[in-house]
Formats: structure tokens, C-alpha cells, sequence
């Protein structure tokens, strides 16, 4: 990583009153150690571009007017995160302080017929989320779409063998044209990393594999703190090579003794001792392929998420005791289930969409992506993250 340069003082006025609350020009000259005028100029900047609204005056007691305060105008616009997969598009549209204020699930895209019908669906989901919400698409600032596939840096998804119509489409362009304002596309695994790290339970470590591990294994790698994406926007797409015994063309897990995982670990809970064999090894084989993953990327955690990953005493418990195995190394690195479940992609799309285009969000340059806060957590049924590779 390279190193990072200051922030500008207009952003820093800006992350202060975002991320701390209303306050005077003398309480932020006081708290950033710059001069009055310094901040003064920054809140009209600030002013000037809508960021920020008058808080109530706070009296101090002595004589005169108190001083004018001010707040984050966090309402002034909306961030969109959307995920999309063959079994449910899900909507997240967020504050410009990051605060979760609307959520909605809608039926995958498998049920359309082209390509063309399934851009068009999450086209109207988003617009019935914002709707439904009271917001007017006028207000969007930014949109952040995670989705299945190869994507490269534009938006354009270059492969995608989950939804094959869309391979060579520029989905980020189509979504610009019907919304009217910037689009950050990126893979849904390597999204799903990005949320962790960012409010999940990876937010105090900058190296990170984070695997999905549902009707597929898909990777997502945030190193130094970013998400890892290679020169052809390739990397963590390693499930087919890593895990033996996986589908080579689309990386799907086979079950020998049941149609599904679900079935599986039911059976084996029940005590069928096929059932219990196939887990077993698959289990050592997940081990052995984390342990060539770790010894590739040496990361600080590693984070399971997918719809296989809530199965603590039949997969990340024995996962867990069965990696130092294949490791062989006087270390260990902590196995973490993922915190966001399958809600993590459409939420790693907020965070890209405020990373990628912060000026276009907020009016500076600089400006970091805020904390996102989820609404309270809904349990999810089913497993859908499989899909997001």
C-alpha cells in the first residue's frame, strides 16, 4: 500500500460532525487543531454543497447569542447497495453517514427469461425499495451492485457462469443510464469479504480470506485493507482449483448420499454412517485447501461465510480442529463465522459504492466511507450465498 495522504480540512470538518455530532466553528477548530478560518472556509464549503443543517443551540450561560451549531446533513441523499443472484435480490439503501434505512428482499432473477428481463428486475426492485421508502430516485447519489461473476474495473461483467446472459455485458453503464448517477460493480464474494472487514467481524484485522461455502466455495481476499482484485479482476476465483473434488467448470460441491448439503447434515446429525463419512472428508478436504490458501496468503483470519457457515458443531468445529492438522505450522490462525450472513454482499455494495465514488456522494474528494450501522438483524432462512462467485 502506498501511503496515504492527509485529509483535506473540508473533510475532516465533515467526518467530525458525521461521525461525532453537531458542533460549533470554535469546537471543531478546537478538536482538529486548525484555525478558525480554516474551518470556517470548510463550512461553507460544506454548507454550500447541502452536508450540512443547524443543530439546536446549545446556551452556555453567559450573555449574548449562544453560537451557531452545526449537524451532518446525513438525509441529503442515499447510497444504494444491491446484490443480485439467481434466488433473491436483495436492496440495501443507506444515509449519507452510512445508517441502514430501508432493506428489502425480492425473488431472484432465475425466473426471467433473458438477460435484458433480468437487468430490468433489479432495475424495479431498486425502484420499489426507494419508493416504498419515500425516497425519490433524485436523492440517490451512488449506486453499489455486487453480483455473480468476473467484473472488471468499468462495471463490465467479463464472465459469469451464474448468470452466463450478462457475460460481456457493461452492467454498471445500464444501471448509470437508468438511475442518473455513479454505479461501483464488483464480484458478490469479494463484497461479501469487503463488508466483513469493514462491519463484520474482520473490522480489526487488514488480512483476510474470507470463503463462501454454500452450494459453492467462492474467495474473497482483502489485503492491506483493501479488497484484492488482480490485474484480470480474477483473484479469489479459486474454489474449482483450491478444493478437490469440486465441479471444475462451476465449482459446485457434489453430495454423494443426499441431493443437497442440507440433507446431508441432516442425515449425519441422525447418525447415517455414509452421511457422516461424506462430511468428514469433505470437511478434511476444505481444511487442506484453507491450509494451501493460508500458506499462499498468510492472512491475520480466516472468515466462513455462505449458507454452510451457522453449522458450528458439524462444520467450523471439527473445520477448526482438523486445519492445524494440514497446517503443520507452530501457529494458528483463528477460523471466524461470518457475522452478516447472507446479507454481507448487498451491504459490501454500500461500502464500494461510498468508496469509489466519494466526491460524487459527498462533494469532496476525500471523504471516507462512513461506519455502516445494519438495521437489527432479521434471521435468514435457505442458502443463497452460494451464488455471488
Amino acid at each position: 500500500m502506498g501511503v496515504t495522504s492527509p485529509l483535506s480540512i473540508v473533510a475532516r470538518c465533515a467526518l467530525q460532525l458525521r461521525d461525532t455530532g453537531p458542533a460549533t466553528v470554535s469546537d471543531l477548530s478546537r478538536s482538529l487543531e486548525v484555525s478558525r478560518t480554516s474551518v470556517e472556509n470548510a463550512v461553507t464549503v460544506l454548507s454550500d454543497s447541502g452536508l450540512l443543517v443547524d443543530a439546536p443551540a446549545q446556551n452556555g450561560g453567559g450573555a449574548g447569542r449562544p453560537a451557531r451549531r452545526y449537524a451532518f446533513h446525513a438525509a441529503a441523499g442515499t447510497v444504494v447497495g444491491v446484490d443480485i443472484g439467481v434466488a433473491s435480490v436483495r436492496v440495501v439503501l443507506s444515509d449519507l453517514a452510512g445508517a441502514v434505512v430501508a432493506q428489502h428482499t425480492y425473488p431472484g432473477v432465475s425466473a426471467q427469461t433473458d438477460g435484458a428481463a433480468k437487468l430490468a428486475a433489479v432495475i424495479s426492485h431498486i425502484r420499489g425499495t426507494l419508493a416504498d421508502t419515500g425516497i425519490p430516485a433524485s436523492q440517490v447519489r451512488a449506486v453499489g451492485v455486487s453480483l455473480p461473476g468476473l467484473v472488471d474495473d468499468a462495471g463490465r461483467v467479463t464472465t459469469s457462469v451464474v448468470i452466463p446472459e450478462w457475460s460481456g455485458i457493461d452492467i454498471g453503464s445500464q444501471l448509470r443510464h437508468a438511475f442518473g448517477c455513479p454505479v461501483a460493480v464488483d464480484n458478490g464474494v469479494r463484497l461479501a469479504a469487503v463488508a466483513e472487514h469493514h462491519l463484520g467481524v474482520a473490522q480489526l484485522v487488514d488480512d483476510v480470506i474470507y470463503l463462501s461455502v454454500g452450494n459453492r466455495i467462492a474467495m474473497g481476499l482483502i489485503l492491506g485493507g483493501r479488497p484484492r482484485r488482480g490485474i484480470h479482476n480474477a483473484a479469489g476465483d479459486i474454489g474449482r482449483l483450491a478444493f478437490r473434488g469440486l465441479n471444475s467448470e462451476t465449482g459446485q460441491i457434489p453430495w454423494r448420499t443426499a441431493p443437497t448439503a442440507a440433507e446431508v447434515f441432516a442425515l449425519a446429525r441422525e447418525g447415517d454412517p455414509g452421511a457422516r463419512e461424506e462430511l468428514d472428508a469433505f470437511i478434511d478436504e476444505l481444511a487442506h485447501g484453507i491450509a494451501t490458501l493460508i500458506l499462499t496468503v498468510d492472512p491475520a483470519m480466516v472468515v466462513i461465510g455462505g449458507g454452510l457457515s451457522a453449522a458450528h458443531e458439524q462444520l467450523l468445529d471439527p473445520l477448526r480442529a482438523a486445519l492445524p492438522r494440514h497446517l503443520g505450522l507452530p501457529f494458528q490462525v483463528p477460523v471466524a463465522e461470518a457475522r452478516l450472513g447472507a446479507e454481507a454482499a448487498a451491504h459490501g455494495a454500500v461500502v464500494h459504492a461510498f468508496q469509489r465514488h466519494p466526491a460524487e456522494i459527498s462533494g469532496i474528494d476525500d471523504m471516507p466511507a462512513p461506519p455502516i450501522t445494519p438495521l437489527p438483524h432479521e434471521p435468514v432462512t435457505g442458502d443463497d450465498t452460494e451464488e455471488k462467485q
